[in-house]
């Protein structure tokens, strides 16, 4: 299963791809790619989503996921935050659903419960963690890179739990 996760933001949106081999005997997580589309805050609301969308769907067309791992929308104070920030998880929704992908839509608690093992884990904790399962030297640059993986990693658990109870 190769899943390509999505970390929607303002200023960077985070991607990255994990992949794990089901049929393994004791599935191991490998890292294919991660990093971050940078929006300039110069451009257009427009433009900038423009971006999102274009360079999601050439990753996605490049890497040829099975599934694409969203966080879920946090509650905000700033309702003009939240705004922006389903502008852009609208955006990331769309370039799946016109790869003919799922979208998978995870909680931050439950993100941060299947990779670090606690719910309220600190950044940091969630970085070291994505750095330690995919066997890296440090956690991908800039951290929306690192949450990314973070979420996609949360899908494969998830996928790998439902398996097992359906068995």
């Amino acid at each position: 299963m190769r899943v390509f996760g999505v970390d929607c933001g303002t200023e960077f949106t985070g991607y990255g791809v994990v992949e794990v081999d089901d049929s393994a005997r004791t599935p191991k997580l490998r890292y294919l790619c991660a990093g971050a589309v940078k929006l300039s805050k110069k451009d257009s609301t427009a433009m900038r989503l423009a971006q999102v969308y274009s360079e999601l769907i050439a990753l996605m067309q490049l890497w040829q996921p099975e599934m694409v791992a969203i966080e879920e929308v946090f509650f905000s104070a700033n309702a003009k935050s939240a705004l922006k920030l389903g502008q852009v998880r609208g955006v990331a929704m769309l370039a799946a659903a016109n790869c003919g992908l799922t979208v998978a839509e995870y909680a931050p608690l439950s993100i941060k419960s299947s990779v670090v093992g606690y719910g309220l884990a600190a950044k940091e904790q969630v970085q070291f963690m994505v750095a330690r399962l995919l066997e890296l030297d440090e956690a991908p640059k800039p951290a929306d890179a690192a949450d990314a993986l973070a979420i996609a990693i949360c899908h494969i658990h998830h996928a790998q739990t439902a398996e097992m109870v359906r068995r």
